[in-house]
């Protein structure tokens, strides 16, 4: 006879769940295993040392994909598109000269004259994209790229305009689009990040909230690699040998694992003891990926690293094609600081961009021909381009204020149909008007790409199955290959 006082306590539903792991989950695990696509999918995705299925494993996509990994090349600040890749020849008719057009609030409201642009352009290829002075290199890689020079933004001011472009929202905490891509794909790396952002210097206005994994799990956020002799912060070992911090770590295991069967599945305790997991394989990963010393002289001047101006730069371009080489799926690399506010020419517009081109055109020609020549570029879908351009009236002297209203990015590799230009400006430049690409088009095309549906690509969150997209984008299909 029992007294009810002394009774256990009842199970709750997660507490049956996971003491019932052995029990019917077995024989449900069993029957999914028979199921050959499953059992491929749970065989590669077994974390190693741990029984645990890896968050970052290698998933099916919706369809076939064109492109296996992205980097993006972030020209923060906004550069002119047409001082780069969207020539105007009546800017140069008109310089001088109140513009004749009805334009917006610019972000200073300082419109002054039309401004020609301070460099010629040339046609390049046999696809004859004109492509400015400022970009000599990137210019011989002209029939690689796609030239989408109708892009346009929501958002005029550099904090929400980095938020947009990074995760489809002008507000901090959404997912970033490589935090989405790792989400979507996972990564083909086992040792590093499935995201990585190369800092070369300057961070951005917005701050790492722009590599944020937002709802998603922690494992997706972006990961910071420095510049110097400590990429990583907080990765050296701290123990006295590699048998303690083994210890440590087998004991570390078991007490997550035993947490793990008390509480049930947790996002948050598994996105931790796989970060964990992963960082013990970056001790002894990172410092061979930036040994560079297997490099040719050849390789290494092609990204420009004899040269003091694009030695910066250069080095984080033949990192990432290293990256990219050991699988990992999402790599953002970072402008320098080169004492100018970035991109962002207020003033000084010929001065400024002319240095930041100078430090960045070499070492991106140097990448795209390299990931060419090793095969890479077919299954690596490239983007550059800031969060908005920039006007065709000065902003005082010699400087142009922003404009999200026409702009130009571009794509190569990775199924982009190279030599093409998408879209196209008015005649000063300032509007789009032909082939709207909006920054949710960009990403549903980029996923696209990637072998996802933007529409399927989904996480419940708040009562929603939120997406990158949200409820825009659409695949521009023209610059598809």
């Amino acid at each position: 006879m029992h007294c009810g006082r002394f009774l256990g306590a009842p199970l709750s539903r997660r507490e049956m769940l996971a003491r019932s792991a052995n029990g019917f989950g077995a024989l449900a695990l069993a029957a999914l295993s028979g199921d050959r696509a499953f059992a491929e999918l749970a065989a590669a995705a077994a974390t190693e040392g741990s029984g645990r299925l890896n968050p970052l494993a290698p998933r099916v996509t919706h369809f076939p994909a064109k492109a296996k990994n992205v980097i993006f090349l972030f020209m923060d600040g906004g550069p002119s598109q047409v001082d780069t890749f969207d020539p105007k020849p009546r800017l140069a008719r008109e310089h001088g000269e109140p513009i004749k057009m009805k334009v917006q609030p610019t972000q200073f409201d300082n419109v002054g004259k039309v401004l020609k642009s301070p460099w010629e352009f040339h046609q390049y290829g046999e696809s004859g994209i004109p492509v400015s002075d400022l970009f000599p290199h990137i210019a011989t890689c002209a029939d690689d790229l796609a030239i989408v020079r109708s892009m346009v933004a929501d958002f005029s001011e550099h904090t929400n305009a980095n938020y947009f472009i990074h995760s489809g929202s002008g507000q901090q905490g959404r997912p970033s689009l490589g935090a989405w891509v790792t989400y979507g794909l996972g990564s083909a790396c086992h040792d590093l990040p499935g995201f990585i952002v190369l800092n070369s210097g300057m961070i951005p206005p917005g701050g790492w909230d722009m590599f944020n994994n937002g709802f998603l799990p922690a494992t997706y956020q972006g990961s910071s690699f420095q510049r110097g002799d400590v990429p990583v912060a907080d990765l050296v070992r701290a123990e006295t040998s590699a048998s303690v911090q083994n210890k440590k770590l087998n004991l570390m295991r078991a007490l997550d694992s035993t947490a793990l069967e008390r509480t049930g599945s947790d996002d948050k305790l598994e996105s931790a003891i796989a970060n964990y997991e992963l960082a013990f394989r970056m001790q002894t990963a990172v410092p061979n990926l930036m040994d560079l010393a297997d490099e040719s002289e050849a390789t290494k001047k092609l990204y420009g690293l004899d040269d003091p101006a694009t030695e910066v730069f250069g080095r984080q371009c033949l990192v990432t094609r290293r990256l990219v080489e050991r699988g990992v799926r999402f790599v953002e690399l970072l402008c320098q600081n080169l004492g100018y506010d970035r991109w962002d020419q207020h003033s000084n517009l010929k001065g400024g961009h002319a240095d930041n081109a100078r430090a960045t055109d070499k070492p991106i020609a140097g990448l795209l021909k390299d990931l060419k020549s090793r095969g890479l570029l077919d299954e690596t879908l490239v983007l550059w381009g800031g969060e908005f351009g920039r006007t065709p009236m000065a902003q005082g002297i010699d400087g142009r204020d922003h404009n999200p209203f026409g702009f130009t990015m571009w794509l190569a590799g990775g199924g982009i149909k190279g030599g093409t230009i998408h879209g196209a400006t008015d005649e000063y430049g300032y509007f789009a008007v032909e082939n709207k690409v909006a920054v949710h088009d960009l990403h549903a095309t980029m996923l696209h790409l990637l072998g996802m549906d933007h529409k399927k690509l989904t996480y419940r969150f708040g009562g929603r199955d939120m997406r990158l997209t949200d409820i825009h984008g659409e695949v521009v299909d023209d610059i598809l290959a």
